[in-house]
């Protein structure tokens, strides 16, 4: 039971951010953010919009994985994790991923 809503969870925090998508999406477009197994966005090419906006929204994850962690009883790494799995599944060709050696790859 708790599986299923960590699962719930995570697709409902994967919606929400649906709201930074303009934004989040051109910066993946072109390269200069990507996805990590970690849950968090990282920066691939380190400009100031492409390091503001990983900040932003790694706090509005870090927030919603603290929150979906406590309510399901299970850590934020754990919460984190399957998060970061989930956005790399979903992560478009050609945009960028962390590998777990820490090597940027377009996907």
């Amino acid at each position: 039971m708790k599986i299923v809503k960590t699962m719930i969870a995570t697709l409902t925090l994967l919606l929400s951010m649906a709201a930074f998508a303009l934004d989040l999406d051109t910066a993946k477009s072109q390269g200069l953010v990507g996805e990590q197994t970690d849950g968090y966005l990282g920066v691939v090419k380190a400009t100031p919009a492409a390091v503001e906006l990983a900040a932003e929204i790694n706090q509005k994850r870090r927030d919603a994985y603290e929150r979906i962690a406590k309510q399901n009883g299970i850590t934020l790494d754990q919460v984190a994790r399957l998060a970061g799995q989930k956005a790399i599944d979903k992560t478009a060709t050609g945009q960028y991923v962390k590998t777990p050696d820490g090597q940027w790859v377009e996907k």
